[in-house]
C-alpha cells in the first residue's frame, strides 16, 4: 500500500512538472513572438493586411525583412520631383503652379513629332504638368508603391511600373497621335491596377470592410487623376498644348494583366506561372504593333 501510495505521488508530481513545463514553454512563446518575429513587425503585419490574401501572410511575415529596403519607388520618386523642380524653378516660367514652356521644349517629354529619339518613350515619365499632376502621382506611388515593393521586391515592382510606362507612350502614339505626353502616371495606374484586381479576386480575404474603403480610395484618386488629364487635354488654355491621356488607361490595363499575375504570385516561382507568360507574350505583341503603327501608319510621320 505505500509503495502504491508513493508511486501516485510520483506520478502526481510528475504530472505537475510536464503541466509546469507546459505553462513555462508557452509563456515562453509569446514572449518570443513579443520580442522576435511580430512584434518587431508591426509595420510588415499592417503591410501584409493590405497587400496579401491571408493564406499567404504567415509566409511573408516569417522572412519579411527591409532587405533590400523599397529603393526602387524612391529613387523614381526622387527624380521625378527633382525634373520638376528644374523646370518650374530654374527654367524661365510664366507660372510654376501649370508647367507649360519649359516641359513642351524638354528632352524627356514625349513629343509625336520625335518619336525617333525612342528614349522619350520612358524619360517622359520624368516630366510633369504642374504641382497637382506630380503631387498626385507622388503620393499615390509612395503610398502604394513602398508597400508593395516591400512585399514583392524591386524588380517585380519596376517590372510592372516600367510595364506601364511604355504601355502608356505607345498608347498614346496611336490613340492621340499627335499630342504631347508627360508624366507617371502609366506607372502609377499599372501598380493600382494590379493592386486592385489583387483585391478584386482576393476581396474575402483581405479584410472586407478595409477591402470596399481600399477600393473607394482607389476609384477616388482614379476619378481626380483622370479628371485632371481630362482637362488638360480637351480644356486647355488657348496659349497652352494639349496633352494626352491614353497613357493612363493603357498604364491601367497593364497593370490589370502583367501586374496582377506579378502581385498574385508571392510565395510562387514567378517564371514558373504560365499566366505570367501569357501576359507578356500579349504585351509584346502590343508592342510590335504600336511599333509597326509608328513606323509606317501613324498620322505624326
Amino acid at each position: 500500500m505505500a509503495a502504491a501510495h508513493d508511486l501516485e505521488m510520483e506520478n502526481v508530481h510528475m504530472g505537475r512538472d510536464i503541466e509546469e513545463e507546459l505553462e513555462e514553454e508557452k509563456k515562453m512563446r509569446e514572449d518570443g513572438e513579443g520580442k522576435d518575429p511580430f512584434k518587431n513587425k508591426k509595420v510588415h503585419r499592417i503591410v501584409s493586411k493590405w497587400m496579401l490574401p491571408e493564406n499567404v501572410r504567415r509566409t511573408y511575415l516569417e522572412r519579411a525583412n527591409c532587405l533590400p529596403p523599397p529603393v526602387f519607388i524612391i529613387s523614381i520618386s526622387i527624380a521625378e520631383l527633382a525634373v520638376f523642380i528644374y523646370y518650374a524653378v530654374w527654367k524661365p516660367q510664366k507660372q510654376w503652379i501649370t508647367l507649360d514652356t519649359g516641359i513642351l521644349e524638354s528632352p524627356l517629354i514625349y513629343n509625336p513629332t520625335k518619336r525617333e529619339e525612342a528614349w522619350r518613350f520612358i524619360s517622359y515619365m520624368l516630366v510633369h504638368a504642374g504641382v497637382q499632376h506630380i503631387l498626385g502621382n507622388l503620393i499615390m506611388q509612395l503610398v502604394l508603391g513602398i508597400p508593395l515593393e516591400m512585399v514583392h521586391k524591386g524588380l517585380r515592382v519596376g517590372l510592372v511600373y516600367l510595364a506601364g510606362v511604355i504601355a502608356g507612350s505607345l498608347a498614346s502614339s496611336i490613340f492621340d497621335p499627335l499630342k504631347y505626353l508627360v508624366g507617371a502616371s502609366g506607372g502609377v495606374y499599372a501598380l493600382m491596377g494590379g493592386y486592385f484586381m489583387n483585391v478584386l479576386v482576393n476581396f474575402r480575404e483581405m479584410i472586407p470592410a478595409f477591402g470596399i474603403v481600399r477600393l473607394l480610395i482607389i476609384i477616388l484618386i482614379i476619378a481626380s487623376d483622370v479628371g485632371f488629364a481630362l482637362y488638360r487635354r480637351f480644356f486647355v488654355p488657348a496659349n497652352g498644348s494639349p496633352v494626352s491621356f491614353a497613357a493612363h488607361i493603357a498604364g491601367g490595363f497593364a497593370g490589370m494583366s502583367i501586374g496582377y499575375t506579378v502581385f498574385s504570385c508571392f510565395d510562387k516561382a514567378l517564371l514558373k506561372d504560365p499566366r505570367f507568360w501569357i501576359a507578356i507574350a500579349a504585351y509584346l505583341a502590343c508592342v510590335l504593333f504600336a511599333v509597326f503603327f509608328n513606323i509606317f501608319l501613324s498620322p505624326a510621320n
